[in-house]
């Protein structure tokens, strides 16, 4: 089983990667290199593009010419006897450049050693580079904007996505007829290759923060600006979601929610090899140059330079690069450039982050069609202690209109840091053309309809979700689900969706109709009601949503171990209201009417007694009061409804549900609390962990229709926070805990295997349990109730293994658990062990 939202991600990856397979845009730069006093010729001068660790060229003259494959930001001029030299290139500053070096000026140390290539030492004390490391490490400096009561600054950030090695025969492909004009765009290179910018974003940010009296901060969206993809922030959501906000000091980096040792980190030691090389100038100021590369290139890990102050032992910056052989789905490289600036002693400031991700599709082979994404973020204008207004902190309603971002070209050019390459500029000239043409609309039409599920057939009308068509239960036999929904822009304030379904079997329509509209794109004051008519299997999931389009988990249930004759016919009215009062802190209030009944009397039993009377239908009336957290959670758009981005945020659920008797003819009176926590985290290099825990007690005694069930999975498909080996319906409890952990390990053990290293596997453990009550009464209010018990003996538990990661190239999306009972073998078809399958789409 796959969620709706690695679903469009994983589209999102895939269409991105296969649209452009191509290859690096020629930039050239040339110049003279002279001795800053004398003016006299340099020779002998080894150049470096970019962050690149070996040099491209070494001049035999004082002039150069270099040419490279990828774009050129920075070139790198390194002489012996001379300081290091880093010029920026830009379209306009990249020929006829006269780079001056000077002497350089090196600082005694006595206690160390220069060596300019590894070495080996028997122990890590005899290291001259773990002696630095060590005083970075009791001068472990945190972010200076927490020193300050109150602070500003602004943030530039770039994103753009480069096709990368493209070739004539590809270019001559007929997916390109009519499009041809997009090469006018890109380089020509010298082995005759090409590299297309296919996507660009520019963000201008505003940050405030106040640490005292009270801890507040906004990141305020002032400016931005999209190549061709305004309409479409799929694409844009893409972009955004493979970086994350790293501090090198911390022990653990996170990339794509993957965690990467940090070779600053207090434990570097336990996975890097530390080989002190030089001493340098870096922004006028005398830096420690430490080369470190992993201990296992296995493992997730970098390599690449450290600059530590010599003085201070700051770290002014650093080059985290990817080994060969990453274990990242989808990804072939990762580097990046930090840059900082440390005001004092204990602190540091965030001046500049360059990553550049190389994404590919299927190979990781160098020569590989592949989409080359860098982000730039430049830092600047910090201010720090000036009075800030409540107001600054305040959301506003004009902050969320689209005109809000909307900046013309002047003011573009004064906001960046940099000018615009060539190619950069002819970017947005050619996504304008091509959202002109009708083949590439109708690409991206089929984009589009993968990463949402939806087709548009009319301007405002999609039909959908496209993978909820079929399915198939013991009740309907095969089924058939057709919907639709208005949509006519990302940032809708209403929508609505409906859907029919039709079963082969018991020849019955089915239905559902929901509308909501959001009044205040501030606090998200939104109204909505629903219903449906419909075949559900009930008792899947413990913290239930009362929301009446939410996919009916029959319909998933294609393969299944056993017969699954549990279901339920449902009709359900919904109606609710939600509002943010504060940021990612939502109350909702729903109202639901609903009616249940066996969809099957001859194989599962819901009947009843109400007062002596033995009953089919349960007629229920309840309001629930949920409060939902999501700290640290990121959203685009600004409409009802909204993309996440990928975070470790965890989800806080705490809701209270009243049953309110005579109501609409209800039957019963009841009361039931609930709490769920869910977290994902990551645990040092040793991967990540999966934590959800779940609580409720219904304090009244109702009937099996309305109880909570601890939720089973009959199918061969893994299913999030259900019990593998447990059939629906086994344990029923008025009141009831659960956990759920589960460790990604992200091929840490099995990368010390043989062969098996090879096959890039990773490994997965599990643990499950549940425990809970069930009284008398609630077991004698149903027919069967004596069948049914709460695991209260002892806490069930369920453990196992799964190996994920199976796959070919860099399609790697298999997975496969293999499940333990760890107890109650006792029960008629326990079943003491079982294997589950999918696919899981992430990195």
């Amino acid at each position: 089983m796959m969620s709706t939202k690695n679903l469009k991600f994983y589209f999102s990856y895939t269409f991105l990667l296969l649209l452009t397979s191509f290859l690096s845009a020629q930039n050239t730069a040339s110049g003279k290199i002279v001795d800053e006093k004398t003016h006299k010729e340099v020779i002998a001068v080894s150049v470096f593009i970019n962050d690149s660790n070996t040099p491209t060229l070494v001049t035999t003259t004082g002039n150069f010419s270099i040419q490279s494959d990828s774009i050129i930001y920075k070139l790198k001029f390194l002489k012996k006897n001379y300081a290091l030299e880093t010029v920026d290139i830009s379209a306009e500053n990249n020929n006829n450049l006269v780079i001056q070096l000077s002497s350089e000026k090196v600082s005694s140390i006595q206690e160390v050693v220069i060596h300019n290539e590894k070495s080996k030492f028997k122990n890590k004390k005899e290291n001259p580079a773990y002696k630095i490391m060590q005083e970075v490490w009791k001068r472990k400096r945190n972010n200076g904007l927490d020193k300050f009561d109150t602070y500003t600054y602004n943030e530039y950030e770039k994103i753009q996505f480069d096709a990368n090695n493209l070739d004539s025969a590809f270019m001559h492909k007929k997916i390109f007829n009519k499009l041809d004009f997009i090469f006018d765009y890109a380089d020509s290179t010298a082995r005759g290759k090409m590299a297309l910018p296919i996507f660009l974003n520019e963000a201008m940010y505003k940050n405030y923060g106040e640490n005292k009296p009270s801890k507040k901060n906004k990141k305020l969206l002032v400016a931005q600006k999209t190549s061709g993809f305004q309409d479409n922030q799929i694409i844009t959501l893409t972009a955004k979601n493979l970086y994350r906000d790293i501090n090198i000091y911390d022990n653990t980096l996170n990339y794509f929610d993957i965690g990467f040792p940090s070779p600053v980190g207090t434990d570097g030691f336990s996975t890097y090899d530390y080989n002190l090389v030089d001493t340098i100038s870096v922004r006028g100021q005398d830096a420690y140059k430490i080369r470190y590369l992993p201990k296992r290139t296995e493992v997730l890990a970098f390599q690449g330079y450290l600059y530590i102050d010599t003085d201070s032992y700051a770290v002014l910056g650093a080059t985290l690069k990817s080994t060969n052989k990453i274990n990242v789905n989808f990804i072939n490289a990762i580097s990046t450039e930090l840059e900082y600036d440390n005001p004092d002693d204990q602190t540091f400031l965030p001046k500049k982050f360059i990553t550049e991700i190389e994404m590919t599709p299927f190979s990781k082979k160098k020569t590989s069609k592949s989409i080359v994404a860098k982000r730039s973020v430049d830092y600047s204008d910090y201010e720090f202690n000036k009075p800030l207004e409540a107001s600054v902190f305040t959301r506003k309603e004009e902050e969320y209109d689209n005109k809000f971002v909307d900046k013309d070209d002047a003011y573009w050019a004064q906001a960046r840091p940099d000018s615009l390459s060539k190619a950069e500029q002819g970017v947005y000239n050619m996504l304008d053309q091509l959202q002109k043409t009708p083949k590439f609309n109708r690409m991206v039409k089929i984009y589009e309809t993968l990463g949402s599920q939806y087709y548009n057939v009319v301007k405002g009308i999609d039909i959908g979700p496209i993978f909820s068509i079929y399915g198939k239960n013991e009740v309907e036999g095969d089924r058939i689900r057709l919907g639709a929904r208005t949509y006519f822009t990302q940032n809708d304030p209403w929508r609505i969706q409906f859907y029919n379904a039709y079963g082969f079997k018991d020849k019955q329509f089915k239905y559902g109709v929901e509308g909501k509209y959001m009044f205040n794109r501030v606090n998200r004051f939104t109204l909505g009601a629903g219903t449906r008519r419909d075949i559900m299997q009930l008792g899947v999931q413990l913290t239930t949503d009362d929301g009446i389009m939410s996919r009916s988990f029959a319909s998933s249930t294609v393969f299944a171990r056993g017969e699954n004759a549990s279901l339920s016919s449902v009709n359900q009215t919904n109606v609710f209201a939600s509002i943010e009062p504060w940021k990612n802190f939502q109350i909702k209030l729903d109202g639901t009417l609903q009616s249940i009944k066996s969809a099957n009397p001859d194989g599962f039993n819901l009947m009843y007694y109400r007062n002596g009377d033995l009953r089919k239908t349960v007629n229920d009336s309840h309001v629930t009061l949920s409060l939902i957290a999501r700290p640290g959670a990121k959203f685009s758009q600004t409409g009802v409804d909204r993309y996440e981005h990928g975070t470790l945020a965890p989800t806080i659920v705490l809701k209270y549900t009243r049953g309110i008797e005579g109501l609409f003819n209800a039957d019963y009176n009841y009361n039931k609390l609930q709490f769920m926590f869910y977290k994902p985290m990551l645990i040092g290099s040793w991967g990540k962990m999966l934590f959800n825990f779940e609580a409720g007690k219904n304090f009244d005694t109702v009937p099996l229709a309305l109880q909570n069930v601890i939720p089973g999975n009959q199918s061969y498909g893994l299913v999030q926070n259900t019990f593998a080996q447990l059939n629906y319906y086994e344990f029923v409890a008025d009141t009831y805990t659960t956990l759920h952990l589960e460790h990604h390990f992200n091929g840490k053990i099995l990368s010390y295997i043989p062969l098996i290293k090879k096959l890039k596997l990773r490994e997965v453990a599990f643990i499950r349990g549940a425990y809970g009550t069930l009284s008398d009464a609630s077991k004698n209010i149903n027919v069967d109730g004596m069948k049914y018990s709460a695991p209260d003996q002892q806490i069930y538990y369920e453990y196992g293994f799964g190996i994920e990661n199976i796959g070919f190239g860099n399609i790697r999306i298999f997975r496969v658990d293999f499940n333990w009972r760890g107890n109650y073998m006792d029960r008629p078809e326990a079943n003491k062990f079982g294997i589950k399958a999918g696919f899981q789409f992430g990195f």
